[in-house]
């Protein structure tokens, strides 16, 4: 007799998304938020980067300055939050510290998504989605989608239509769906709602007659390959439930590493540009330390404001290091090449470093007459300790330890407590 042939079950790919994330992290510790117009603006309150479905309402776009918006938020009744990196960083762990929970093959995309490899039946993943969905809501406070799928793109769209669609209830898998509503479905979206299909790619897609997600689905992939790349014949494949895009391992650290921010109050000296990339350098340095790496190259600039039509200026300097490092010194040191590039009495409105050629933390022992003396001694990590227990700006080397006289730090007048990270700042609850 012939054995009987087992069913194996297809690993699935799980796509969890927050929604709206900053601004659901402001509800979290404050529920007087909940239901009402809320956004949260980026560096120096500049302008909305993100939008509650309240505010989205009211026709406030992505980009919108607060300038603008201000006069109206009274009669809106539109609430302004400051950007609380401190507050969402933590509350992103915490999300993703409950999702890895569910799965041993966790990838964290981005500070507010997921993926996650999964495995069962579609009624068994239905409920493992809204299981991670409810635990979510109710250990970390904000809401979140889910979808299912064989592929990432296809478990982003369904993340999609869960987060749009009510009757999905936040939770999305592919194989449920039945085809005629999928069909329908697709047939709706246009063909940027696609993970990766945006700008220009999608007037090249038009031009070809594809303006729908259906219209990518039955295109012809080598057309595709041929027409535009490689990936986008990925991303038909994806759609048509072809795995091409793996799950990756979390990487410790990036191909680079960026400071960079506006300032509240333009910089206008060569002392406060040395202040400026004293800092910077130091908080590079914990932050390579944080993932054990060590960089090979650096480059520090600044820049005026590209208004100012007749003081512009884009000084910008690029080092290769002695050694791979992390030493606070040394990059500290190598952020101050750029001053003599600095004039004195232009108004510079921004400036930052850029750490590539990241390399693992001892990777390769240098010889012993170049070794740095300072590596071994853990400046940069003690540094990170010191300001994370007593906060920014309680210890510093040199220029970056100077107290007083720092005006062109970020301005942030609308941020609310940094409430899990801060001892200070612990919100209180009364019981009557």
């Amino acid at each position: 007799m012939p054995k009987p042939v087992l069913m194996r079950q297809m690993p699935q790919i799980a796509h969890v998304d927050v929604n709206c994330f900053y601004a659901s992290a402001e509800r979290a510790f404050d529920p007087s938020l909940e239901g009402r117009p809320l956004i949260v603006l980026s560096n120096n309150d500049g302008c909305a980067v993100t939008r509650s479905p309240e505010a989205k309402a009211l026709g406030i776009r992505t980009g919108d300055p607060w300038f603008k918006l201000a006069p109206r938020a009274e009669e809106w009744g539109l609430v302004a939050r400051s950007s609380n990196y401190e507050l969402y960083g933590d509350i992103s762990a915490r999300v993703m510290e409950l999702l890895g929970r569910h799965s041993a093959w966790l990838e964290v995309y981005s500070i507010d998504e997921a993926f996650l490899g999964v495995k069962g039946r579609p009624e068994e993943l239905l409920a493992l989605g809204r299981t991670m969905k409810a635990e979510v809501r109710r250990n970390v406070g904000v809401p979140v989608c889910v979808g299912i799928a064989p592929t990432k793109t296809l478990a982003k769209l369904c993340n999609k239509w869960a987060k749009n669609n009510a009757s999905f209830g936040g939770v999305c898998h592919w194989e449920a769906v039945p085809a005629p509503v999928k069909e329908s479905l697709l047939a709706r979206l246009p063909v940027d709602e696609v993970w990766g299909i945006a700008g220009r790619l999608t007037r090249r897609l038009n031009v070809l007659g594809i303006f729908t997600v259906l219209d990518l689905v039955r295109a012809d992939p080598v057309v595709i390959r041929d027409k535009f790349s490689v990936v986008v014949m990925r991303t038909v494949l994806e759609l048509r439930g072809i795995p091409c895009i793996p799950m990756e391992e979390a990487r410790l650290g990036r191909d680079q590493l960026i400071f960079s921010r506006s300032f509240s109050t333009p910089v206008t000296t060569v002392d406060g540009m040395r202040q400026v990339l004293s800092i910077y350098g130091q908080q590079a340095s914990a932050r390579l330390a944080k993932h054990g790496l060590q960089a090979k190259v650096l480059t520090a600039f600044a820049a005026t404001s590209p208004f100012r039509q007749h003081e512009q200026a884009y000084p910008s300097v690029c080092l290769s290091l002695p050694m791979p490092t992390a030493d606070p010194l040394l990059l500290t040191k190598a952020t101050h090449a750029l001053l003599p590039h600095i004039r004195n009495g232009l108004k510079y409105a921004k400036a930052g470093l850029m750490l590539t050629d990241l390399r693992p933390t001892g990777n390769q022992s240098p010889l012993e007459p170049f070794e740095n003396r300072h590596e071994e001694r853990g400046i940069g990590p003690l540094l990170e300790d010191v300001s994370r227990r007593f906060g920014r700006g309680s210890i510093g080397l040199g220029h970056g330890g100077i107290k007083g006289g720092v005006d062109w730090s970020m301005k942030r007048g609308m941020q609310s407590p940094r409430y899990t990270t801060h001892w200070d700042e612990l919100p209180l609850v009364k019981a009557a």
